[in-house]
């Protein structure tokens, strides 16, 4: 970065971020002391299940939807151009099938823990086995959160890193902890506000900046930016509609059907139908959002397109390229800058309480719970709930700040956020697909569905050599004379190496081009198609292995309650495995449960699921 760029806060800049701060925190103290107190898990981790729509709806959007989207989708219309818009779409096609198809399900259970259907399916195995991939998938994704707001402010201050991260993960561990859902709902919906401005800030500058709307969107074109009818069904361009559309859509699904911290978010509704209401009204909000940040890459193009900052130097990678805008052009008006990364910062905090606080209840219900009632004979005391759950949230708190150094070797922001879920959301996805869409799959196959899943998407996902991606055109040739001054007066060994750098980034992208031979197929595939593989996977593998099962066992060893299945495939688990069969001797009876055979007598009026009881020891299903 050149020397005028760090250091660029002023006091009201730092008045505005110690303020957003402080509120966040204030919000959980407030949260501390009213109401139940977070006394009972069900306040502390539900909300009572009486909060109200428009607050989820947006905390639903801004769970996952955060720093991430303001740096990474920034930087991927800048540097890649707009076909990432296209995601969106694939966003409207997905939230009726999270709306109709999975919600219910979860509704009707009312369980603390989204695993814990799992355990009603199928069994414990496949709950626990669930629930570790969702912690794994969760501990790694707060590393990046908390990674991209501290890129944002070193650019922005010349503040470390280090500073940064505990600044964010300390407030977010502090309003978490002692305030629950509510409060990590009610922060979700001021820190969205403040993404909103932030994104909105940059926008309405460069706009001014560049003349008009119009004159930004030339400027995009004639800079070859602007991109929406790429239909090519290669699988290794990175970018087209098959795998926006596709792989977002499995994507969208696995984090928005299934994810524990979305389920237990639409789960503090008082009934289904508010709950579905709230996932329609998360869509546009997201959206929304989605499409601004889109737009603020080409606003920030139109003053950076003659003088790329990477290439002038000026910053180490393009995800500090918002950051950078922002100092160039809103330095001289005081409080903005703050502002803007008041904004980023709000992004990470909301993503980052949302996950310690799904992670804690993860741990209690599927881990502390079952552990306790089994060495001790009796449910885990509610008043050692509350006080578990508390110190769990802080424990995650912290661990997320060791986490957040581990980041920065994951390349950029967005790509390495959607390939963590593409690797572990996808058989996630495809695994709570097995127990809802197919009666006949048991445990023994959805596991092995599970790992087979999740081990070829980690290996695709984060072995190598990959081919880096290839860049749009970037120019230097209107930069500054100060800036071309700076590069001259460069010491020889500076110089030498920022050529190499440059040169290699070219070789690199021509290599990837024009040799991408020498690249193992699986390797040059799109990180848009990894959720898809991992998915696939888990639902061919599990469906093959519970036929061999049943077919060995000549008995079918899984459950068939209806409520445990989509509404779509209900009537067809009533009409197949429900229709009045002659009754089993005693003798036949316990002969077949002797041999690992699970009977379930199901009675006329048998139509849902009983009220789930959180001190109650349900039994599991068929044990492996």
């Amino acid at each position: 970065m050149g020397e005028d760029d760090t250091g660029a806060f002023s006091t009201w800049d730092y008045v505005v971020l110690v303020a957003m701060l402080l509120i966040s925190a204030g919000i959980g103290v407030y949260y501390r002391f009213t109401g139940g107190r977070q006394k009972t898990t069900q306040e502390y981790l539900l909300g009572d299940r009486n909060l109200s729509v428009f607050p989820v709806s947006i905390s639903l959007m801004a769970s996952f939807m955060s720093a991430i989207t303001l740096l990474g989708v920034t930087m991927e219309n800048y540097a890649y151009g707009t076909q990432f818009v296209v995601i969106n779409f694939s966003y409207g096609l997905a939230t009726p099938i999270a709306a109709y198809c999975f919600l219910p399900v979860f509704f009707k259970l009312q369980a603390t823990s989204a695993y814990h259907y799992l355990e009603l399916r199928f069994g414990r195995v496949a709950r626990l086995a669930a629930s570790i991939a969702f912690s794994l998938q969760m501990v790694l994704y707060m590393g990046i959160v908390v990674y991209a707001p501290a890129l944002a402010l070193e650019a922005v201050t010349g503040l470390s890193k280090t500073l940064s991260v505990l600044s964010i993960g300390l407030v977010c561990t502090f309003y978490s902890t002692i305030g629950g859902m509510k409060a990590v709902v009610v922060t979700d919906v001021f820190q969205s506000l403040l993404m909103f401005v932030a994104v909105y800030v940059v926008i309405i500058k460069a706009t001014i900046d560049a003349g008009g709307l119009a004159e930004v969107w030339e400027i995009a074109v004639n800079g070859s930016r602007v991109e929406f009818d790429n239909f090519d069904p290669d699988p290794t361009v990175r970018h087209t509609w098959w795998s926006l559309i596709i792989g977002g859509g499995l994507t969208y699904l696995s984090l928005y059907a299934v994810n524990q911290a979305q389920v237990q978010r639409l789960l503090t509704l008082k009934d289904l139908k508010k709950s579905q209401r709230a996932l329609w009204i998360s869509w546009p909000v997201l959206t929304l959002l989605s499409l601004s940040t889109s737009f603020s890459g080409l606003a920030i193009y139109s003053k950076y397109s003659g003088c790329d900052p990477l290439k002038a130097g000026r910053i180490s990678a393009y995800d500090q390229l918002m950051p950078l805008y922002v100092v160039d052009s809103l330095r001289h008006l005081p409080g903005l800058p703050g502002l803007f990364v008041a904004g980023i910062f709000s992004g990470s905090l909301s993503t980052v309480s949302s996950a310690v606080n799904s992670l804690a209840a993860v741990t209690l219900e599927d881990y502390f719970k079952p552990a306790y009632a089994s060495l001790k004979g009796t449910p885990l005391p509610e008043v050692w709930s509350g006080f578990i759950s508390k110190i769990l949230a802080l424990l995650y708190g912290l661990l997320c700040l060791g986490m957040a150094y581990a980041a920065e070797y994951l390349g950029g922001v967005l790509q390495a956020s959607l390939t963590i879920f593409g690797v572990v959301g996808g058989p996630l996805f495809g695994l709570f697909t097995l127990g809802m869409f197919f009666p006949s799959v048991n445990q023994i196959g959805a596991v092995t569905g599970l790992l087979v899943g999740i081990a070829l998407s980690l290996w695709i996902g984060f072995g190598g050599p990959k081919p880096p991606p290839k860049m749009l055109p970037m120019s230097t040739e209107s930069c500054s004379p100060r800036i071309q001054t700076d590069l001259l007066n460069m010491s020889a060994s500076s110089r030498v190496q920022m050529t190499r750098l440059i040169q290699n980034a070219t070789t690199e992208v021509t290599r990837a081009a024009d040799s991408s031979d020498d690249y193992f197929l699986l390797y040059k595939l799109s990180y848009m198609w990894y959720v898809v593989i991992g998915f696939l996977v888990t639902l061919l593998v599990g469906i093959i292995v519970s036929y061999v099962i049943s077919w060995c066992r000549k008995e079918p060893d899984t459950v068939h309650n209806p409520d445990l299945f989509a509404p779509l495939v209900r009537g067809y688990v009533k009409r197949r495995y429900q229709t009045k069969a002659p009754v089993d001797d005693e003798d036949e009876v316990a002969m077949k449960e002797k041999n690992g055979i699970k009977i379930i007598r199901i009675d006329d009026d048998a139509d849902r699921v009983p009220e789930y009881n959180e001190n109650q020891k349900l039994s599991a299903a068929t044990p492996l």
